[in-house]
């Protein structure tokens, strides 16, 4: 069986990332992602552009089903779909309600995740963003 390629470290490439409103950029990021049985685990630690410490995790499976986050300051579930090796899409909610939904792909040489969506701040003000990872 074929490793899945977005297992393993990622360090958000600030030069390469972009958001529509500067104010939801964060300062750096790190994302650490692990294997489970058809899903996965992520770790992000990451600096918000408040210049606060942030750490949340997502245990979720590759079935579209909402599941509970730790620590996201914008969503408190997560859902993902899979549609094939390299195309996830992440759909997080608050109470319930859509706050964010990403597409993320890994490059076919598995060095880069690239997430492109729209997202909440937690003050209601929409942003697009297109945020860009190296694999560590």
């Amino acid at each position: 069986m074929k490793a899945d390629p977005i297992i393993g470290t990622w360090k958000l490439n600030m030069f390469k990332s972009k958001a529509s409103d500067l104010g939801a950029m964060p300062k750096s990021e790190t994302l650490q992602t692990e294997a489970l049985e058809n899903g996965l685990k992520n770790t992000f630690d990451f600096e918000g552009p408040d210049g606060k410490a942030h750490h949340a995790i997502w245990s979720v499976k590759y079935d579209g089903k909402d599941y509970p986050t730790t620590g996201d300051f914008i969503a408190d579930t997560v859902a993902i779909t899979k549609s094939d090796e390299n195309t996830l899409v992440f759909v997080n909610k608050k109470a319930g309600k859509e706050v964010a939904r990403w597409r993320v792909t890994i490059s076919k040489d598995g060095k880069t995740q690239t997430w492109t969506g729209n997202a909440k701040k937690p003050n209601g003000q929409t942003f697009s963003a297109t945020w860009i990872y190296d694999k560590q």
